[in-house]
């Protein structure tokens, strides 16, 4: 299942210029997503991190990864409606290669485990079939109040 950047805002709540996932590849509902985020020079992250030496900040790496996997969540769950994800912990994580205005990071999450609103994840991230990141975390839906 494929999935554009129009059903990824209505699945997520996040926007520009912190929506950090472009469009998904691939979804196997209850299982894994491979969605790609496509870097470009004209992010503002990139004004101050750094300016001579552009370099994808690695908290937004791992932000790409949790957003796929919020999508995956939404996608999995019965009912959607006024329920958000939020980070609970993050473990190993580990960065392996700079990331780069011209990449497109190949961002894959799989869920782990899921015990009611508790949801586990492992993920990672490839730029030209290298793994550049690395993640496992935690996540919890919450209703909207």
């Amino acid at each position: 299942m494929q999935i554009n950047i129009t059903e990824i805002m209505e699945l997520i709540p996040h926007r520009y210029p912190f929506l950090l996932v472009d469009r998904v590849v691939e979804l196997e509902i209850g299982e894994t997503i491979h969605a790609i985020k496509n870097i470009t020079f004209n992010e503002p992250q990139f004004t101050g991190h750094f300016p001579d030496k552009p370099v994808m900040p690695g908290v937004l790496i791992v932000e790409a990864m949790a957003q796929a996997s919020a999508i995956l969540v939404s996608k999995s769950m019965d009912s959607r409606d006024d329920k958000d994800v939020f980070f609970m912990s993050i473990e190993k994580a580990k960065f392996r290669k700079i990331v780069e205005p011209g990449d497109t990071m190949h961002i894959y999450a799989k869920i782990e485990q899921n015990r009611g609103q508790v949801w586990k994840f492992s993920s990672y991230v490839e730029v030209n079939g290298t793994v550049v990141a690395e993640s496992d975390f935690t996540a919890m839906v919450k209703n909207r109040d």
